[in-house]
């Protein structure tokens, strides 16, 4: 019986596969499709001459509660706070608005970069990203997908995927952190960093021992993170300056 199923298989089906006459051509097609993309932000332009080279320019990424149309909402922490306050920052900010139910994609905020890089005076080797929270997710997130394209990360209370830790070995990270958040475990950006380190990296690392999920409060008043922000530039990733 096992010998007649061999040979029925080999008779009837295998003609099947090979009996063909004519060859089966592969064509070259290539795929034409405009992207739209519609997000609202807000960016806040120094007033003063920017250097020879352009503005630096850095990405804020709210939370969660932030999620909607109600644009004001994204001025209720960080970057976009001290500048509705009255801080002055010495770089091009952009601060979009994640809609509701939705989360952070990457290549959305790429096309966004690629409009605020082409309609300002930018200095593309110095692009940084920044987020609490969600956007501490989503700052992960946008780093592991153009790890190239950015000078530096500032992620606040997120996570991301540990098997990224590889990709950002070369990007200048400083990671953020309440020891007693109960929302975003302290572990997930300590996991990310050990991650980078065990590819070979060098993530700073700042976990603050009192404090819970709002870690972003102390971070974004801190003036320390920007003058460390503005010491990076794209083209000397490889110093990994402190």
């Amino acid at each position: 019986m096992f010998i007649k199923i061999v040979i029925f298989i080999v008779v009837v089906l295998f003609p099947v596969i090979s009996s063909g006459q004519e060859d089966q051509p592969q064509e070259v097609a290539i795929l034409r499709k405009d992207v739209a993309v519609e997000m609202q932000y807000l960016i806040a332009v120094p007033q003063e001459e920017p250097a020879a080279e352009g503005w630096p320019l850095l990405l804020f990424l709210h939370g969660l509660g932030e999620c909607g149309s109600d644009i004001n909402l994204v001025k209720k922490h960080g970057p976009p706070k001290l500048i509705e306050n009255g801080k002055r920052l010495p770089f091009v900010v952009v601060s979009p608005q994640c809609p509701r139910g939705s989360h952070w994609e990457p290549w959305r905020l790429a096309v966004l970069l690629d409009e605020v890089v082409e309609s300002n005076d930018i200095d593309e080797d110095r692009i940084y990203i920044t987020g609490l929270s969600m956007g501490g997710f989503g700052t992960w997130d946008l780093a592991a997908y153009s790890p190239e394209r950015f000078a530096a990360i500032a992620p606040v209370c997120g996570g991301g995927n540990t098997l990224d830790g590889k990709l950002l070995i070369n990007l200048p990270t400083w990671v953020f952190h309440g020891a007693e958040d109960k929302v975003v475990p302290a572990s997930f950006s300590e996991s990310m960093a050990a991650a980078i380190r065990k590819a070979g990296g060098r993530p700073k690392v700042t976990i603050y021992p009192d404090a819970g999920h709002d870690s972003w409060t102390e971070t974004y008043e801190n003036p320390a993170l920007y003058a460390w922000f503005l010491k990076q530039q794209r083209r000397k990733n490889d110093s990994r300056a402190d």
